[in-house]
């Protein structure tokens, strides 16, 4: 088994946990709640208007144009990260346990066994008046990715750390291009069928609470897998049950 089918089997797992990453983003206390309101601005529109076909129209557009912004800001990220873990390649063990550690802190901030303050500071980058265009649409995709913590903060610094330890800037932006399609996908879906989607919306809202908690204990596993070894364990065992992996890249 060569090192690079290793590699090829082990982003599997990776970009599973970067896509469920992502969807929990969307679902976390500060970004669920404003979709409606925040995709109506964009699309130029109310929100009473995206019940209708014809004020979806807009509203989906804009969505398209606001992903394909914090998609861009997701990618220079992942890029960058596994640019400083090929930096530090030589201290790759090291620095993948270390990584797991971080991501296990950042897991158990959100199942509630401690809370960090500097992750309950919220920032915001402001886009200015942008709302009605597939431009500013865009622009205020690059500021939601940029400054909109703590929602995105820690699970996104969690899959960030998974992407330093790629260790290879095109699997990093593979890594993230995961996460921005796990976040990005629930805001097209909304845009594109809200009024079917907004009894589903108020249930997530209510439970909101729990939702946190899986968070947490997603990001706390990963993060023990990766602190432990387990997760190229995990590697291994998806490469010897389904062969086919192999042939992949």
């Amino acid at each position: 088994m060569s090192g690079l089918e290793l590699i090829d089997a082990g982003l599997l797992p990776a970009l599973m946990v970067a896509l469920v990453a992502g969807l929990l983003s969307f679902l976390s206390p500060c970004v669920l709640p404003i979709v409606p309101p925040y995709l109506a601005y964009m699309g130029g529109v109310s929100v009473q208007q995206m019940q209708g076909r014809s004020g979806r129209g807009p509203v989906v557009l804009a969505a398209a144009f606001f992903v394909l912004g914090l998609s861009t800001v997701f990618l220079i990220l992942g890029v960058a990260a596994s640019a400083l873990g090929r930096a530090l390649l030589a201290w790759q063990d090291w620095f993948v346990t270390i990584a797991g550690l971080v991501i296990m802190v950042f897991g158990a901030h959100f199942v509630g066994v401690f809370r960090l303050g500097f992750l309950d500071r919220e920032a915001r980058v402001e886009a200015g008046d942008h709302g009605g265009s597939a431009f500013g649409a865009y622009v205020l995709g690059l500021a939601f990715a940029f400054g909109w913590t703590p929602c995105l903060g820690p699970i996104l610094g969690a899959i960030l750390s998974m992407a330093a330890t790629e260790a290879d800037m095109a699997r990093g932006a593979v890594l993230l291009a995961g996460y921005a399609v796990g976040l990005g996908i629930p805001f097209l879906l909304v845009a594109a069928f809200f009024p079917a989607l907004s009894g589903p919306m108020a249930w997530m809202k209510r439970h909101m609470n729990r939702i946190e908690r899986i968070s947490g204990l997603l990001l706390w596993t990963v993060g023990l897998m990766m602190a432990t070894g387990q997760f190229a364990a995990f590697s291994f065992w998806l490469l010897e049950t389904f062969p086919i992996l192999a042939t992949l890249g």
